[in-house]
């Protein structure tokens, strides 16, 4: 058989996702936005270094002091109930997890709703251009996956380019370092347009892959217009085949199969 000739499970989000997928994308943009112009946008690292931080090696360790920033500020949002950006739960997820935090938001209007979405942080150096530059996303299978379980899911790439300085503690006359987050963009994975993301058939299942997450170009999909892009991306590379496909969607229900 052909792609085309099996029998999807075909996912129907509701005709709201993409004013959800609005407010999500654009309250993520607002909260960090909100911290860099009232200076909470430094993370501070005490050292007993006389000459500060490996700058050549920095973006080997900032990457985590970056996410946890980032979960930070969430938290600080959500503290208040009544915090204008309507967010009411924040939750760290661990390391193999699809993302890095799940955002729950209430939704004003006629009827209030929740909306829910996973947010990726993925962070970048402003002085080493090649750093985090085109970054693995999630997995192959558990991304498609996702999207079948749930048409109105939303996976939110929250992308941050920090700065690297030391400076001098008065107190210690060691030198402190600085990492300083100073620009930020959120896509919804869903509307990156096909040309901005790769297949990368290493490890698993292979991994979705953004070519350069510094320039990105949007385009408004369905969910089951992504799970046919998503197919197409494994499809095209060299090392998998239509039956390592079908070996998938058979194990993850993506299809109607009787064997």
């Amino acid at each position: 058989m052909e792609y085309d000739e099996f029998e999807f499970k075909i996912p129907q989000e509701n005709e709201d996702y993409p004013e959800c997928s609005e407010f999500v994308t654009s309250s993520v943009e607002s909260i960090i936005q909100e911290a860099m112009e009232n200076g909470r946008n430094k993370i501070i690292i005490n050292t007993n270094l006389k000459l500060g931080l490996p700058m050549e090696n920095i973006n080997k360790i900032a990457g985590p002091f970056v996410e946890a920033w980032v979960l930070e500020k969430f938290y600080e949002v959500v503290e208040n109930q009544d915090n204008k950006y309507c967010l009411v739960n924040v939750e760290s997820q661990e390391h193999l997890h699809r993302a890095d935090v799940i955002l729950q938001f209430r939704r004003e209007g006629k009827i209030e709703s929740g909306i829910t979405a996973e947010v990726d942080v993925k962070s970048t150096s402003e002085d080493i251009e090649s750093s985090g530059k085109s970054p693995n996303i999630t997995a192959f299978g558990r991304i498609r996956s996702a999207y079948i379980e749930d048409p109105d899911y939303i996976f939110v790439i929250l992308s941050l380019k920090y700065r690297v300085y030391s400076t001098k503690n008065p107190t210690s006359g060691l030198m402190d370092g600085i990492m300083e987050v100073v620009a930020y963009n959120a896509y919804d994975l869903k509307y990156l347009s096909s040309k901005d993301f790769n297949y990368n058939p290493a490890l698993g299942t292979g991994q979705i892959q953004v070519k350069d997450i510094h320039y990105i170009s949007l385009e408004r999909k369905t969910t089951w217009e992504f799970c046919q892009l998503l197919d197409r991306k494994y499809l095209s590379s060299t090392r998998k085949t239509l039956q390592d496909w079908l070996n998938l969607a058979i194990r993850h229900d993506w299809i109607k199969y009787d064997g």
